[in-house]
């Protein structure tokens, strides 16, 4: 493993989209941030710019207005990248299944590496989300 590659391991930079979810996983995302919980201590950086973001947390189910957008930032993200969806309806469409608008999960869309169960997913099982997507990224490239 590079030391480049390492280096991300040790702090990754998450970036977060929202595919219109109904914001109970967002709610979530950002609660993992507060003192409560402080992602931050572990190196865990929340990120605005996909060029630099190393884990994208996607919320909500892929749709035909937001599926070019998601496809764009996975695109704009350097390798080795993660994705990681957070709550049902990033899984599998959810409540939003069968409106007719909705593609499914995200999966639809881009690889997904790790999921998130749960509506709204709990702010702990997201930390053990990353930390899983992380020991993904250990393997890239072995």
């Amino acid at each position: 493993m590079d030391i480049l590659t390492r280096s991300r391991i040790k702090s990754p930079w998450l970036l977060h989209y929202s595919c219109g979810s109904c914001n109970g996983c967002d709610i979530e995302i950002l609660a993992a941030l507060t003192p409560l919980y402080d992602v931050e201590r572990f190196g865990i950086v929340n990120m605005g710019n996909p060029k630099h973001a190393d884990v994208l947390l996607v919320t909500g189910p892929a749709n035909w207005r937001n599926y070019r957008v998601l496809r764009n930032i996975y695109d704009q993200m350097p390798e080795p990248k993660l994705v990681i969806v957070v709550g049902v309806c990033g899984s599998t469409g959810g409540v939003f299944d069968k409106c007719p608008n909705i593609l499914g999960g995200i999966d639809t869309v881009v690889p997904v590496d790790v999921y998130v169960p749960g509506c709204a997913a709990r702010p702990e099982a997201i930390i053990d989300a990353v930390v899983l997507a992380l020991g993904k990224l250990e393997t890239y490239g072995t």
